[in-house]
């Protein structure tokens, strides 16, 4: 019996995972990952690194990205509600500077693979979240990369509220557009 569904985005190599969930009145159990099925669906990565993020409402992590050591990721919200977003960054891809997004929560049970030369970045619509994902690539410094997480050009439709503004790191603030990225 297969345990998951796998969907591809507007982006298709960005592909949401929803699992099979058996409930009751305890509670739920679901797998979150099988690696025979996720071979079957295309995804065959090893993944070598798993990262816990915890943060609070309005903040927006992103958009971020390796340069020479990209990473896959396979996101989970474990708690709370986020909108999480890839960008495609791979230079001969179709989907070039397109993104797409999928909300992810405790209560869909969903997972977003991104596949490597993609940016990645979240937004946390719920008072707290707590975010878990594991990675197929170890993290490096000095590798790291970003893109301004508002750039008009890719046009991140980010479902921030009417009068507010996302909570960023400085880093994140800082980050060039995706045509300053392309003149380096």
């Amino acid at each position: 019996m297969t345990k998951f569904t796998f969907e591809p985005l507007a982006v298709p190599d960005l592909i949401v995972i929803k699992p099979t969930v058996h409930g009751d009145a305890r509670g739920f159990f679901l797998e979150t990952y099988r690696a025979d099925e996720f071979a079957a669906a295309g995804i065959t990565n090893t993944f070598v690194q798993d990262n816990h993020s915890h943060s609070t409402q309005g903040v927006l992590r992103g958009l971020h990205f390796q340069k020479t050591h990209p990473q896959a990721k396979l996101i989970r919200c474990m708690t709370g509600c986020i909108f999480d977003v890839g960008v495609d960054l791979r230079p001969d891809s179709q989907t070039y500077g397109r993104w797409a997004g999928v909300e992810l929560s405790s209560e869909n049970h969903w997972s977003l693979f991104i596949p490597k030369g993609f940016a990645h970045g979240f937004l946390v619509l719920s008072p707290e979240v707590d975010v878990e994902y594991q990675c197929d690539e170890y993290y490096h410094p000095e590798d790291e990369g970003g893109l301004l997480w508002n750039d008009p050009t890719v046009g991140i439709a980010w479902p921030i509220p009417v009068g507010s503004a996302p909570v960023l790191s400085g880093k994140d603030q800082q980050w060039p557009t995706l045509a300053e990225w392309e003149k380096r």
